[in-house]
C-alpha cells in the first residue's frame, strides 16, 4: 500500500524546509534508512532518511522549493501502484508541477482536455499588439494622473514617442511607449488616475482586436471614443494658450527621456535647446549638439543685465575664485539574493521577540584586570586555551544559580523557573546566527566549556549542528568583544527571559585608591523580559556577575 512521506519537523523553530537535493528519483527502490533527500532548515542542511521500504512513486517538491512542515513531499509504495488515492487521502488533490511532468498516461491527457476547453480561444501572446502600463516613475509612486494624451486612438506612434504626460507624486513626466504601430486603445481619461502597472494604452497593428489583452489587465475599461472626444478640447486649449518664454523650470519642455537625462547630467536647461523632432520635441542629438552660444538672444540679454548688476555690487565675493566641480558619473548596481530558511526564521523569531516581549536594558562596567591576569596564569598550564568568553559563560552559569528569576521563561499563563543552567552561545555564520547550547554549564570547568564552545563553533560553520545542539537554552550570551565593540544591546532569544550582550575589553583610565591608573574595562548589557524580570532583579544579577569576574578565583570553588 502506498504511503506518503511528509516534510519532517527537524527543529523546534522549523515551519518549512527547502529540498536542497533529492538522492532518489521516481522509480528508484528505497530501503528504510536510505538517504532520501537533503533538507535545508532554518538552522542547517540536514539529511532526511526514509522510514519505509518500497519504490519512489511520486516526488511532490522540486529541488530548491520550500514545503511546510507535515506537507506531502513524496509517496512510496509497490512498483506500478496507483498513488493518487494516498494523495487524495491527505487532501493533496492539486497536482504540483513535478507530478504533471512525471505523468504521460491517457488519463492525465483526458483530465487536461476540459482545461483546454476552458482556456480562452485566443492566446494573448499571439495578438500583434503591446500593452502599455502605468510605469513606476519614482520610488514612492503608487499611482499617476494622466495630465495629457499626446496622441489619440488611430494615430501612428513611434517607439520613442511620448504617449502622455503623467503627474506623479514628484513631478510631471513623460510616458514613452517603446512600441511602434497604431494607438488602438486608451484606458484612462485625461485628469484621471491609474495605479502603477495598470493598463493605460495598447499599441499594435491597425484593426487588431484588443479584447483578450484587456481581460487580463487591471485598468478600467474606458471607451476610446469618449477619451478621444475629451482629448480634442484639451488639445484646442493647449493650442490656444500663448507660448511661454523660456524659464528655469524645464519640466514641461517636450523632450525624450534620454535627452532629458543627458541634459540633467550636463547641467543644460532644456528651455535653451531647440528641438529637431516632430513638433519641436528635443531628442538626444539636440542635447549633445547644444552649446551655450546657441542660447536665445532674450536669454543673453537677461544674463547681460545680471552681469551688469553683479559688477555694481561690492564685497569679498567679487574677489573670491570660482569653484569648478568635476562631473561625477556613476552606475547604480546591486545584487539580490533569495532569503534563506535560516534568515527567514531569524527575522520571524526576533521580530516576535522584540515586539512581543517588553525589553528593558541594564548596563554595567566590569574591571577585568584580575580576569586578564588569571587567564594568563591558567593558559600557562591549561590543556586548552581559555578565552574571556569562557570566563563569561562560567560566571553567568554560577550567577544564574543564585538568581533563578533570570534563568526563567515566560509561558503565557505561567512562568517557568529553571533549576538547570543551559547557556546558549550565539555563533555567527554566513547565513545568519546559530545558538548552540552549553548544557549544565555551572557544573563544567573552564577547560570543558572552552572545548565545547570551540566544537560548536566549528560544527556551526560546517553546517553540522543537530537539533539537540541548539535546543533547550535557559539563558543566552552574545559576545561581540572580538570585534572591538564598545557597547551594544541584544534581542532576547525566546523562550529565554534574558540575553547578555558582551562588549570588548577596553584599556581606559580608571580610579583606584584615589589615583588614576590604566585599567581593563568590559561593558555588559542585560536585555530582560519585563514580564518576568524586574529592574532590581536584573541589576542584582549583574552585581553578582561583576563580583565573579573581578575575583575570578571564586569561579574555581
Amino acid at each position: 500500500m502506498a504511503e506518503v512521506v511528509k516534510m519532517p519537523k527537524m527543529s523546534d523553530t522549523m515551519t518549512e524546509g527547502v529540498i536542497a537535493k533529492w538522492h532518489k528519483k521516481v522509480g528508484d527502490k528505497v530501503k528504510s534508512g536510505d538517504l532520501l533527500a537533503e533538507v535545508e532548515t532554518d538552522k542547517a542542511t540536514m539529511d532526511f532518511e526514509s522510514f519505509q521500504d518500497g519504490t519512489l512513486l511520486y516526488i511532490g517538491i522540486e529541488e530548491g522549493k520550500a514545503a511546510p512542515v507535515d506537507s506531502v513531499i513524496a509517496v512510496l509504495g509497490n512498483e506500478g501502484e496507483d498513488y493518487k488515492a494516498a494523495l487524495e487521502a491527505e487532501g493533496d488533490t492539486a497536482a504540483p508541477a513535478a507530478e504533471q511532468k512525471q505523468e504521460a498516461a491517457p488519463a492525465a491527457q483526458a483530465s487536461a482536455a476540459p482545461q483546454a476547453q476552458a482556456a480562452p480561444a485566443v492566446d494573448p501572446a499571439s495578438i500583434p499588439a503591446a500593452v502599455i502600463r502605468m510605469p513606476l516613475l519614482s520610488d514612492t509612486m503608487t499611482e499617476g494622473v494622466i495630465q495629457k494624451w499626446n496622441f489619440k486612438v488611430g494615430d501612428k506612434v513611434k517607439s520613442d514617442d511620448s504617449l502622455a504626460d503623467v503627474e506623479t507624486d514628484k513631478a510631471t513626466m513623460e510616458v514613452v511607449g517603446y512600441e511602434e504601430g497604431t494607438l488602438l486603445y486608451i484606458g484612462v481619461k485625461e485628469g484621471e488616475a491609474a495605479k502603477v502597472n495598470d493598463i493605460i494604452a495598447i499599441v499594435g497593428k491597425e484593426g487588431t482586436d484588443v479584447t483578450p489583452l484587456l481581460q487580463g489587465g487591471s485598468a478600467p475599461a474606458q471607451a476610446a471614443a469618449p477619451a478621444q472626444a475629451e482629448a480634442q478640447p484639451e488639445a484646442a486649449k493647449a493650442e490656444a494658450a500663448p507660448a511661454e518664454g523660456a524659464s528655469e523650470d524645464d519640466s514641461r519642455v517636450k523632450a525624450s527621456p534620454l535627452a532629458r537625462k543627458i541634459a540633467k547630467e550636463k547641467g543644460i536647461n532644456l528651455n535653451d535647446v531647440k528641438g529637431s523632432a516632430e513638433g519641436g520635441r528635443i531628442v538626444k542629438k539636440d542635447v549633445e549638439g547644444f552649446t551655450p552660444s546657441a542660447k536665445s538672444a532674450s536669454t543673453a540679454d537677461v544674463q547681460a543685465e545680471e552681469a551688469t548688476s553683479a559688477k555694481a555690487k561690492e564685497g569679498a565675493a567679487k574677489a573670491a575664485p570660482s569653484i569648478s566641480l568635476p562631473q561625477v558619473v556613476g552606475e547604480v548596481k546591486f545584487t539580490e539574493k533569495p532569503v534563506t530558511q535560516m534568515r527567514k526564521v531569524i527575522a520571524k523569531r526576533l521580530s516576535e521577540s522584540l515586539f512581543t516581549a517588553p525589553h528593558f536594558y541594564v548596563t554595567m562596567s566590569i574591571d577585568m584586570d584580575a580576569a586578564v591576569a588569571a587567564r594568563n596564569k591558567i593558559n600557562e598550564v591549561a590543556p586548552v586555551k581559555i578565552s574571556f568568553n569562557d570566563f563569561v559563560v562560567k560566571a553567568c552559569a554560577v550567577a544564574l544559580k543564585q538568581h533563578p528569576a533570570i534563568n526563567s521563561s515566560w509561558l503565557g499563563d505561567k512562568i517557568r523557573y529553571n533549576e538547570h543552567v543551559n547557556i546558549g552561545v550565539a555563533v555567527a555564520v554566513d547565513e545568519g546566527l546559530l545558538v548552540p547550547v552549553v548544557r549544565f554549564a555551572d557544573s563544567k570547568t573552564l577547560s570543558h566549556i572552552s572545548v565545547e564552545v570551540k566544537e560548536f563553533a566549528k560544527k556551526a560553520k560546517d553546517k553540522k549542528l543537530q537539533p539537540s545542539d541548539w535546543e533547550g537554552s535557559t539563558f543566552t550570551i552574545s559576545n561581540l568583544g572580538m570585534f572591538g565593540v564598545d557597547e551594544f544591546t541584544a534581542i532576547i532569544n525566546p523562550p529565554d527571559a534574558c540575553i547578555l550582550a558582551v562588549s570588548g575589553i577596553q584599556q581606559v583610565p580608571v580610579v583606584k585608591n584615589g589615583a588614576v591608573v590604566p585599567g581593563n574595562v568590559m561593558k555588559v548589557t542585560l536585555s530582560a523580559d519585563h514580564r518576568v524580570v524586574d529592574g532590581a532583579t536584573a541589576a542584582s544579577f549583574l552585581q553578582t556577575l561583576k563580583s565573579l569576574l573581578e575575583e575570578p578565583v571564586r569561579l574555581l570553588i
